[in-house]
């Protein structure tokens, strides 16, 4: 069992990210300095066009915007052990389904639970977060927390917005919704529980962890996850 460690950046990262240099465009300090410094031969008879159309390239380049990259299972257990959180992570081999998890999970005590990233007709997108066992009835589900009619979103709306694929899907993947396009609704049956297990961004691991510590996670994350008998 593994539990929550620290996560610091190498010292060269921590360069990285605090450099300005890729919000230059290619080229931009040596290309373009060396047309500053060779200006004034732009007034010579002997001026070609193309050092022009060169010119123009350098003033047109895009300026090149670094994107957030997605949070890691380093990044995750960082953020629990800040937030002081007991937690208990079990490797295992990739699983892509509740019966292939059931095989390779062994013993693990606490609840195991499937989570479905849901859309509705008017492009909400909802977490659900139930135990594994508990029968969801989408055209029900969507009088419990007033939704509109209910589908199951496409496999690039989990990556975006959890930053997970089909199979790794977790409540744990709130890290990376930093839009707080999401809206939580966690099963009451499953809160009741000592333990849950999820996958921590990652579908190699499971990570157990208290219906409290949970909701603390989800809370540090910018959402406010509701309670409702699914």
């Amino acid at each position: 069992m593994e539990r929550a460690r620290r996560f610091e950046l190498p010292t060269s990262t921590l360069a990285r990210s605090h450099s300005t240099a890729e919000l230059r465009p290619p080229g931009h300090s040596t290309y373009g300095a060396g047309i500053i410094r060779n200006a004034h031969r732009f007034a010579s008879p002997n001026f070609k066009v193309s050092a022009i159309r060169q010119f123009w390239v350098v003033i047109r380049a895009p300026w090149y915007i670094v994107p957030a990259m997605n949070a890691t299972p380093d990044d995750l257990f960082a953020r629990l052990d800040q937030l002081g959180l007991e937690i208990q992570t079990h490797r295992h081999p990739p699983v892509f389904t509740v019966e292939e998890s059931k095989r390779l999970r062994g013993d693990l005590p606490g609840a195991h639970c499937k989570n479905l990233l849901l859309r509705d007709h008017k492009k909400v997108l909802w977490l659900i977060v139930a135990a594994e066992d508990r029968a969801i009835d989408l055209k029900a589900l969507k009088d419990l927390i007033g939704s509109g009619r209910l589908s199951f979103a496409k496999a690039e709306v989990l990556r975006e917005k959890l930053g997970v694929d089909a199979g790794a899907v977790t409540p744990f993947g709130l890290i990376n919704d930093t839009q707080i396009a999401l809206n939580v609704v966690l099963d009451a049956a499953m809160m009741r529980r000592d333990l849950l297990n999820f996958h921590p961004l990652t579908n190699a691991a499971t990570t157990a962890i208290t219906p409290d510590g949970l909701l603390a996670f989800i809370e540090s994350c910018g959402h406010k996850p509701r309670v409702v008998e699914l």
